[in-house]
């Protein structure tokens, strides 16, 4: 009795969750929020050792999800200019692995994390208390436009690929700039629409892919801009010193490339995104993806004498 129950629990939450990646996959009116979106996702990441979410950063010398997702996280963490004994605040940190990666290459003196995902949250601390680092790595459930902590407390804020989420991303910066210190930096790795293309047809392939991000992560309106307006909000929320570098080349063709070698990444997705994922890579990553752009972005917060 105990094994058909158990049996019956595993193919009600299976069908649960086909239907869940169908809905938010296939129908069109269906609009998760954010929490929902990751909350379908759970732990089916294309990584092949960890946890992470990122698309990666595909250096030369790149060979695995896992290897290309470690080293954004390494540009990122580069890029802030993250060293020993800073205060660190990393938005979206999904399930934890680029804060004990920035732990471990930077040694930040405290990285405190926020994430709007219950069930991430809950399974990054499981993960970072298994691996002896919860007395450095505090992560919390807050949202990133909200910050539940106080003025001027951090040295860096980080968001990796998390940005483009917020609603807004502009109220983010302005939080941002609130809880760093004078001289602070913060440092993003996000999703932008890409420069429209001089053929009208390419640039109705662009709106198209665009449209079909926006719609599928639920990005707001709001937040399709691109990298000058990017660095005009910026410089709204009080920061100087602000750089926006695309790296678009470094990050999907190369992906779009791996997985396309490398299907058996997908057995474990439920039918719907298996499909969806397969039937993605078949499109050309200049099509696919002619609609984004890849950016880092960092920013100093104002020093006022």
């Amino acid at each position: 009795m105990t094994t058909t129950n158990t049996s019956s629990r595993a193919q009600s939450r299976s069908r649960t969750r086909t239907r869940d990646f169908a809905r938010w996959l296939l129908d069109p009116r269906n609009r998760p929020s954010v929490a929902e979106i990751y909350e379908t996702i759970a732990t089916n990441a294309l990584s092949e050792t960890g946890l992470y979410l990122n698309l990666g950063f595909w250096r030369d010398g790149v060979a695995s999800v896992d290897d290309a997702s470690r080293a954004l996280v390494h540009l990122l963490g580069e890029s802030a200019e993250l060293k020993s004994g800073d205060r660190v605040l990393d938005v979206g940190y999904g399930f934890g692995d680029q804060d004990a990666e920035w732990l471990r290459a930077f040694d930040p003196a405290e990285i405190v994390g926020l994430n709007i995902t219950a069930s991430q949250v809950e399974t990054a601390r499981t993960r970072m208390e298994e691996q002896g680092l919860a007395h450095r790595i505090d992560l919390r459930q807050g949202s990133a436009t909200d910050m539940p902590v106080a003025d001027s407390s951090f040295d860096k804020v980080l968001a990796l690929e998390c940005a483009f989420h917020f609603d807004t991303r502009d109220a983010f910066f302005r939080e941002a700039s609130r809880v760093l210190k004078p001289g602070g930096r913060l440092a993003t790795a996000d999703i932008l629409p890409a420069s429209p293309a001089r053929d009208p047809l390419r640039r109705a392939v662009q709106c198209a892919t665009w449209r079909m991000t926006a719609r599928t992560w639920n990005i707001p309106a709001a937040n399709a801009v691109r990298p000058a307006a990017y660095a005009r909000q910026l410089k709204a929320a009080g920061f100087t010193n602000v750089r926006v570098t695309s790296i678009r080349e470094r990050v999907y063709a190369p992906l779009h490339r791996h997985l396309a070698r490398r299907s058996e990444l997908f057995p474990d997705l439920p039918v719907p995104a298996r499909l969806a994922a397969r039937a993605a890579l078949t499109v050309p990553p200049e099509l696919a993806y002619s609609g984004l752009d890849y950016i880092i972005a960092t920013a100093d917060k104002a020093v006022e004498y």
